[in-house]
């Protein structure tokens, strides 16, 4: 289990996630992706980051196996600082950021595309929050970047998921391919910003991010709060343990 970093000649710089059986991350995985990212912003070798994953699809979200399997609150409070740590280095890595997402981007998979700046999917890729099954709340300032708001707030509230081509028509995916062109179409759409001037690149990432209308790391601290108060009610663990098919020990 790993998150791995290697920089390419023309200067693309490939993250790859890789946790079987699902890419459900534990609170380490986050902070790794974050550690990632911010080292290829901060080397000037790297133009520009292609960020992908190993396995069945491209992220599960958080390893709720590993949050109900662990005394009092750390593990959910790692998870959640760990969750803030990574989306916040895909929106203020210093390059452009390319999501290359296949099969299921759920949960904080949608927290890291919604922060990246480019997505590239394959043509079986979809994406869901199904948070509220899970007794918490989060993701929705990240999903609210891909689609407009009446259609965000109805794919929250339900669970449903929406596929890599329906994003297409909303605008927020770039291209949508078949499974095994993934890494080959990522790859090209990284070379064309790669072959420009990294100078005016990074410059242009800071001042895209500086006219977004919403903070969004702000927005998400917020939607943390109301997860915490759902743990510390014990509404979130009801829902985690049914889920795990586990009873967490020491909350009862």
């Amino acid at each position: 289990m790993s998150v791995s970093s290697e920089l390419r000649d023309d200067g693309t710089r490939v993250v790859t996630m890789d946790y079987p059986p699902v890419n459900a991350l534990p609170v380490q995985g986050w902070y790794d992706i974050a550690t990632a990212l911010d080292d290829a912003g901060r080397d000037p070798r790297t133009h520009v980051v292609v960020l992908r994953a190993e396995g069945r699809g491209f992220n599960a979200g958080v390893d709720i196996k590993e949050m109900q399997a662990s005394e009092g609150f750390d593990a959910l409070i790692g998870a959640n600082r760990g969750c803030f740590a990574a989306f916040k280095a895909v929106y203020d890595c210093a390059v452009p950021v390319i999501a290359a997402v296949h099969g299921f981007c759920l949960g904080g998979g949608v927290g890291l595309v919604g922060n990246a700046d480019c997505v590239v999917a394959s043509d079986d890729a979809y994406f869901g929050v199904p948070e509220v099954d899970r007794g918490a709340l989060g993701a929705a300032t990240h999903l609210a970047r891909l689609v407009p708001p009446h259609l965000m707030r109805g794919l929250y509230f339900t669970g449903r998921t929406i596929t890599a081509t329906e994003l297409l028509g909303h605008g927020s995916v770039l291209e949508v391919v078949a499974r095994e062109r993934l890494d080959e179409a990522a790859l090209a759409v990284a070379a064309e910003i790669a072959s420009k001037d990294t100078r005016v690149i990074r410059m242009a990432k800071e001042a895209l991010n500086g006219i977004d209308p919403v903070d969004v790391h702000r927005s998400y601290r917020f939607e943390q709060g109301f997860t915490m108060e759902l743990n510390l009610a014990g509404v979130a663990d009801e829902h985690r343990d049914a889920f795990a098919g586990t009873t967490k020990a020491g909350r009862r």
